[in-house]
């Protein structure tokens, strides 16, 4: 068997890390610095013991990437494959069962940080919703709620785009 198919990703539209290119050299390089933050963020996991293979999935540089990446668990009850957006926001991880495309992971990202977002506004969190880096205040839910309607009205409709067009 190839050993690379064994890292074969289980979901649509990523690429190798290696082969991660932006629109021009300044949005490579940008994307592969992000593609670092991203590793760094997942390496800080204590239930991430290693990343065996790392996939660019879309972004645009200093706003927002989505990568995938397949790690060791250090525990059984951890997803293999996890997806995580890094850039001018709060970094998470997503788990990939409903997100089958970068696209799509986006799509979960808003959604769960407007569920944050909801209960900020009232100075509460939760351990049902996403952890952000930030105080739950209304001040703090007012400046992500504008960035998540801009990566709602801007960058999704671009990666639901570059997706059409690849498939």
């Amino acid at each position: 068997m190839d050993p690379k198919l064994k890292f074969q990703p289980p979901v649509g539209f990523v690429i190798p890390i290696e082969q991660l290119f932006g629109e021009d050299e300044e949005e490579t390089q940008l994307l592969r610095s992000m593609a670092e933050q991203a590793e760094a963020y997942l390496s800080r996991f204590p239930w991430c013991q290693s990343i065996k293979a790392k996939y660019f999935g879309a972004g645009v540089g200093k706003v927002l990437a989505v990568f995938l990446f397949n790690i060791v668990p250090s525990r059984a009850n951890v997803d293999e494959w996890v997806w995580v957006v890094v850039g001018d926001i709060p970094p998470a991880y997503l788990v990939i069962d409903e997100c089958k495309s970068p696209s799509s992971a986006l799509v979960a990202y808003i959604r769960e940080m407007r569920r944050w977002i909801q209960l900020a506004l009232q100075g509460r969190t939760s351990s049902e919703v996403i952890p952000v880096n930030v105080p739950p205040t209304a001040e703090w839910a007012r400046k992500l709620k504008k960035r998540m309607d801009f990566l709602q009205e801007n960058i999704l409709p671009r990666f639901q785009e570059d997706e059409i067009e690849r498939a």
